[in-house]
């Protein structure tokens, strides 16, 4: 037997070796990169406006009010690029009503479409026909349930995240351990909230427990991605000049919000190869177009694809496989 021959075996045998291939592989089987891609896109194209808006309504809020100009330009948001300066300036920043209605009507546009790319990558992960996926006018209204569930959950999360830094003022040991007690306490929390958020988002609804493993590894990896965007501000945000600082901002953001859905996209992903259980898969599977060494979980997998295009009730599609052949019968045949 090869080598792969035996790394096939062992990881069909042991199915904790075989659930996490599993898993990579559906995501590429979906074009999991492409739904994360999408999920930016219109994230994107939701958060940007919204500073454009900010900064419209504090230039509103700033205008005759000196004690309050002296208060902001003290906080953290002199070290914002472009905003900092303004701040410095003696006439500051001045609001725009042009300004607020353009990035309203972006922001609604990003925020809507956000709410159909994360119900799309959702239904695709879960293989859900298309004719049981909600129609454009009930996906839209979905949409807005669904983001003021999202909403909540970053207004949790950030919230969890600023206690866990004040723990910083406690002394000695009990800082430490309130500081992993705040952070295990946002994840379960984060946790909580992504499950309520991603059980509508699916049809038919599943049960919660069936959401809750991909839930928590989402949970886990923002976690991780907030701390790697923390190093970011402060190693490469806070130290860039007031050019370079707008397009490390633009990019990090782009990147932060793609690595983001690149792992909601994985944990939906996992909750989909557990509920349907679709592991162990061959080694081979997305590398060969021979059918000699599939498994049950890559014909299940492969029905699934082929019955999400079901696009009428009164469509009827039955998947069949052939029987592998050996290879004397291929060699008579090519005679």
């Amino acid at each position: 037997m090869s080598t792969l021959g035996r790394l096939d075996a062992a990881q069909r045998r042991r199915r904790r070796l075989g659930f996490p291939l599993a898993v990579v592989y559906k995501f590429f089987d979906d074009q999991g990169s492409y739904l994360a891609v999408i999920i930016t896109y219109y994230a994107f194209a939701a958060i940007f406006p919204l500073l454009l808006i900010s900064s419209s309504v504090l230039g509103f809020v700033l205008q005759g009010n000196e004690e309050l100009q002296k208060a902001v330009l003290q906080s953290a948001l002199k070290e914002f690029p472009i905003v900092g300066t303004q701040l410095a300036t003696p006439q500051g920043l001045q609001g725009s009503t042009g300004a607020v209605i353009v990035g309203t009507i972006t922001a609604l546009y990003g925020i809507i479409g956000l709410g159909q790319a994360v119900q799309n990558a959702v239904n695709v992960t879960w293989g859900t026909p298309r004719n049981r996926r909600p129609n454009p006018f009930h996906g839209r209204l979905r949409s807005g349930a669904l983001l003021s569930l999202a909403g909540l959950t970053v207004l949790s999360f950030a919230t969890l995240t600023v206690l866990a830094g004040s723990q910083a003022s406690l002394a000695g040991v009990v800082a430490d351990n309130l500081g992993w007690l705040v952070s295990i306490g946002s994840i379960l929390v984060l946790t909580a909230m992504l499950t309520l958020c991603l059980r509508p988002a699916t049809r038919p609804r599943p049960a919660f427990r069936t959401i809750i493993p991909g839930a928590f590894f989402t949970a886990l990896g923002w976690h991780l991605l907030e701390r790697l965007g923390g190093v970011y501000v402060n190693d490469v945000l806070a130290k860039a000049s007031e050019v370079n600082g707008i397009f490390a901002l633009t990019l990090g953001l782009i990147g932060l919000i793609y690595a983001a859905a690149v792992i909601a996209v994985i944990g939906a992903e996992l909750n989909s190869v557990l509920v349907h259980n679709l592991y162990p898969r061959s080694l081979l599977a997305l590398f060969t177009d021979s059918a000699t060494d599939l498994t049950p979980a890559d014909h299940r997998a492969y029905a699934m694809y082929a019955k999400a295009q079901r696009h009428k009730a009164s469509e009827t599609i039955d998947v069949t496989f052939d029987k592998p052949r050996t290879k004397r019968f291929q060699r008579r045949k090519s005679r």
